[in-house]
């Protein structure tokens, strides 16, 4: 079954047993999936109520993006959990000849590289969702101010977290220019999306007090 397909409590079960995958990774993934749900919820809330018609165009905008990466959210997130078990898997092969450790050993570069594209994605993922959370304000129903405070901080949560998995990750590729490359666009999606997460939050305790 796939982890999206499992009840809230089937899901935190399953992270919190002793099997590797899922991890960290399809939890930031799944954070991700939240932050995007509760702005595609925002705009719900906001499209239609008076005093907010004259962004509705904009908000509904928002939404159907929203939508579209909470979905691909989603995926990254079997994604993530199918490459760990590919590695996985990698390790479990024999090694009792040279030739079975050389091909142990190929194997699982192979699947370290396959890790580093489903955290680089969510990072990329929750950069595009900020930026929507951030165009939101000013423009949303401000009785839904905390949803979209926590979809920041949600959003927030997946970013640092993929950071995380990408880090360790590249700390095992044998192939340093293709770590280094995966650290470069990781710290630029880190210094594009951690501002924007940090103004929306701010811009919504502020209008809470």
């Amino acid at each position: 079954m796939e982890l999206a397909e499992l009840t809230t409590r089937g899901f935190s079960e399953l992270l919190a047993s002793d099997a590797p995958a899922p991890g960290g990774g399809s939890a930031a993934a799944l954070e991700g999936a939240l932050g995007a749900a509760l702005i595609a919820m925002v705009c719900r809330l906001t499209a239609d109520k008076p005093g907010y018609r004259e962004h509705r165009e904009t908000v509904l905008a928002v939404q159907e993006q929203a939508e579209a990466l909470r979905v691909r959210f989603l995926d990254a997130m079997e994604r993530d959990t199918e490459a760990f078990r590919r590695v996985s898997d990698a390790f479990a092969l024999p090694k009792a000849t040279e030739e079975e450790k050389a091909a142990r050993s190929a194997a699982i570069q192979r699947g370290m590289a396959g890790c580093m594209a489903p955290p680089l994605e969510v990072m990329d993922l929750a950069a595009q969702a900020l930026d929507l959370a951030a165009s939101l304000l000013g423009r949303f129903n401000e009785n839904s101010a905390s949803d979209l405070g926590v979809a920041a901080l949600s959003l927030r949560s997946g970013l640092q977290g993929a950071w995380l998995n990408v880090l360790i990750n590249a700390g095992s590729l044998k192939d340093r220019g293709a770590a280094e490359a995966a650290l470069e666009t990781g710290r630029h999606l880190l210094a594009r999306a951690m501002p924007l997460a940090d103004k929306v939050y701010d811009a919504v305790a502020s209008s809470l007090l």
